[in-house]
C-alpha cells in the first residue's frame, strides 16, 4: 500500500489492513477550499498532523465543514516536497495506546501545501490570493518558540529581520516578515479582519505572536514602506488568542514502523532534510490530547469545538496552562527526569514501573500540588493527573527519556515547582514546611548536577544554559560528603531566578540541604533515601 490518491481508491485493501480512511469526498473538499479558503496553517510538523488536522478530518467526515486546511511552510521548504506533495498531501496517523494497541488512520484533511517563499512566484501568488480572500477565518501556527523571535538574547535583531525592516513586504525573507507581508496583502484588499492562532506550546503564545507582528508593522511604517494605517490594522482588526496545547508526538519507534510494514504499508521511510528536520509520511502520537483556545475570533471561527477542542476566555486558558505546567504534568516529568538520570533509567515509561518513583510523582501531584492548584473549571485537575499517571507516562510506546526531559532544567524549576512553593507560602491554611517531595526533587536536582549516578559512576549532564556557572559550585562537594554543605549549597538554593523564590527565605533551604546530605551519603544513597521517604 502506497500513500497516494490512486492507491486509496482500493479502499478494501486499506480497510482490511485496519486503516481508517477519510469518509468524505476529498476532491470536492479540495475544490471548495481552493475557491473559499477558511483556514491556513503555518508549520507542517508532527503535532499539527497528529492533532488539529485529525480533528478537522472528523468535522469533514461528519459534514460539519466543507473546506480543508491549507498548509504553509516558511522555514524548511523540503517538508512540503518530501512530507506533503510526494504523498498527495496525505499522511498516516498512528495512535499509540497505553494498552499496546495501535489505531491507524489516513489523514486527508489537507487541501493543498505551499512554500512561504517570496522567491517562489507560484506559491507566493497563491498565498497572496488566500490572504486577500475575505472568507479566510484563521491562520494558525506550530512553528516552535524560536519562530516568533526577531532578536538574539542580547536584543539585536537577526540579520534577515533587520534587512526586512528596510525593504518592501513582497521581498521579505524572515518568517515573521513573510507573515506580515501577507497581512499587508489582506490590508490592501479590503482590510478584512483575521485571527492568528499560535498553537505552539509556549506560555501566553498569542502575546508573542502579537509582539512579533506589531514590531514588523511599526518598523515598516517608521521606514515609510507601508501606510500608517497598517499599524492600526494589525492591532485592531487582527486578533492573537492565547492557547494551550498538550499532546506528545515522538519520533517513530522501530516497533511502530515494523507494525506498519507488517500491515502492508510501504511508505515507512523517514527523511532528514538539509535543515535537519525529521519528516516521514506518517506520524505517531499518544491518544491523550488537549487544545484550549481563547475565543477571540474576528472573522468567524472554524467549529473545532465540535471536534473536542475547547473555546473559552483568556483567563481560563491561562488557568489550564498553569494547572498543567505547575501541577499536573510538567513537575512530574521533571522529577522523573532528575531521578531517572541518577538511577540509570533510559525511558520514562520504565520509571513508572518503579515503586518509589511512581509513589514520588503521586505524592508531588496529588498530595502537594492539587491542594493549591487553580481549577480552570473546564478540565478537572485530578482527572488530568489521573490520566498522566495511569495512562500517559506509563505508555510503553512513548520513547521519551529522562535525559531529554532533563534538558534546561534550571530554566523550568521556577515555574514547575516555584509556583506551588509560593502558593503554600501565601496561603493562610497551608505551611510551606509541610512540603517534602518537592524539596526532595530540588535536592535531587542538586545531586544530579554532580554528574555522578547512584552507582558512583560519572554520567553526562543534559544541556542547560546554567551548567557553566553551576558545575564549579557543586564540584566543591564530593560523593559521600554529608556535612559542611551549607556554604556551597546556599549559592544555588538562594537563587530566586532558578527556583522562583529564595528557598531560605521561605523556610525550605535547610530542608533541601538535609535531603541532599541523605542523597549524597554514598553509592546507593539515592535509592535508599527514596525508599526511606516513599516506602
Amino acid at each position: 500500500m502506497k500513500l497516494n490518491n490512486e492507491a486509496l481508491k482500493n479502499k478494501k485493501v486499506w480497510e482490511d489492513a485496519g486503516f481508517e480512511l477519510p469518509q468524505f469526498d476529498r476532491e470536492a473538499m479540495i475544490e471548495e477550499t481552493a475557491k473559499n479558503p477558511e483556514w491556513i496553517h503555518f508549520g507542517g510538523g508532527n503535532i499539527f498532523r497528529a492533532f488539529p488536522a485529525a480533528v478537522h478530518q472528523e468535522l469533514l467526515n461528519k459534514g460539519i465543514v466543507k473546506t480543508g486546511i491549507i498548509v504553509a511552510e516558511g522555514y524548511d521548504y523540503e517538508i512540503i516536497d518530501k512530507a506533503y506533495q510526494k504523498f498527495d498531501d496525505l499522511s498516516v496517523l498512528v495512535t499509540l495506546k497505553a494498552d499496546g494497541s495501535l489505531e491507524k488512520k489516513v489523514i486527508g484533511s489537507i487541501a493543498e501545501s505551499l512554500r512561504v517563499d517570496t522567491n517562489n512566484n507560484k506559491d507566493w501568488s497563491r498565498l497572496s490570493e488566500i490572504f486577500a480572500h475575505p472568507g479566510l477565518k484563521m491562520a494558525s501556527f506550530t512553528i516552535t518558540e524560536k519562530g516568533y523571535s526577531l532578536a538574539n538574547p542580547q536584543g539585536e535583531f537577526y540579520p534577515d529581520v533587520a534587512k526586512d525592516f528596510e525593504q518592501k513586504p513582497e521581498n521579505a525573507n524572515s518568517y515573521i516578515g513573510k507573515l506580515v507581508a501577507l497581512l499587508y496583502v489582506r490590508f490592501k484588499n479590503g482590510a478584512t479582519p483575521l485571527t492568528l492562532v499560535s498553537m505552539d506550546n509556549v506560555s501566553h503564545n498569542g502575546d508573542k505572536l502579537l509582539a512579533a507582528v506589531t514590531t514588523f508593522a511599526d518598523k515598516w511604517v517608521e521606514n515609510n514602506i507601508v501606510e500608517a494605517e497598517f499599524k492600526a490594522y494589525v492591532r485592531e482588526k487582527v486578533s492573537y488568542p492565547w492557547s494551550m496545547i498538550d499532546k506528545i508526538t515522538p519520533r517513530p519507534a522501530e516497533s511502530v514502523i515494523k507494525m506498519l510494514e507488517d500491515a502492508g504499508f510501504e511508505d515507512t521511510e523517514s527523511v532528514v532534510t538539509s535543515k535537519n528536520t525529521f519528516v516521514a509520511p506518517f506520524v505517531n502520537a499518544e491518544e491523550s490530547q488537549y487544545l484550549v483556545i481563547e475565543d477571540a475570533f474576528l472573522n468567524g471561527r472554524v467549529p473545532l469545538d465540535k471536534g473536542g477542542i475547547i473555546y473559552t476566555d483568556k483567563e481560563t486558558v491561562d488557568k489550564v496552562e498553569t494547572m498543567k505546567v505547575t501541577t499536573c504534568l510538567n513537575p512530574l516529568h521533571t522529577s522523573l527526569a532528575v531521578f531517572g538520570c541518577l538511577l540509570g533509567f533510559e525511558k520514562i515509561s520504565d520509571e513508572m514501573k518503579d515503586k518509589e518513583l511512581l509513589e514520588l510523582v503521586k505524592r508531588i501531584g496529588y498530595d502537594e500540588g492539587l491542594p493549591v492548584v487553580v481549577n480552570p473549571g473546564i478540565i478537572n485537575p485530578r482527572d488530568f493527573i489521573d490520566e498522566v499517571i495511569n495512562v500517559r507516562l506509563p505508555n510503553p510506546f512513548m520513547p521519551d527519556t529522562p535525559q531529554r526531559i532533563a534538558t534546561d532544567t534550571s530554566q523550568k524549576l521556577a515555574i514547575r515547582f516555584g509556583e506551588t512553593i509560593k502558593s503554600y507560602d501565601k496561603a493562610d491554611d497551608k505551611d510551606v514546611a509541610d512540603l517534602t517531595f518537592i524539596p526532595l526533587t530540588l535536592a535531587g536536582w542538586c545531586r544530579y548536577l554532580m554528574g555522578i549516578n547512584d552507582e558512583g559512576k560519572e554520567f553526562e549532564l543534559s544541556p542547560d544554559p546554567l551548567l557553566p556557572s553551576l558545575k564549579p559550585i557543586i564540584s566543591k562537594i564530593s560523593l559521600g560528603q554529608t556535612d559542611n554543605l551549607h556554604e556551597v549549597l546556599k549559592e544555588i538554593l538562594s537563587n530566586d531566578k532558578i527556583f522562583g523564590v529564595n528557598l531560605y527565605e521561605v523556610g525550605l533551604g535547610e530542608k533541601v540541604e538535609g535531603l541532599f546530605a541523605k542523597l549524597n551519603a554514598g553509592p546507593g544513597a539515592v535509592r535508599s533515601t527514596l525508599k526511606e521517604y516513599l516506602a
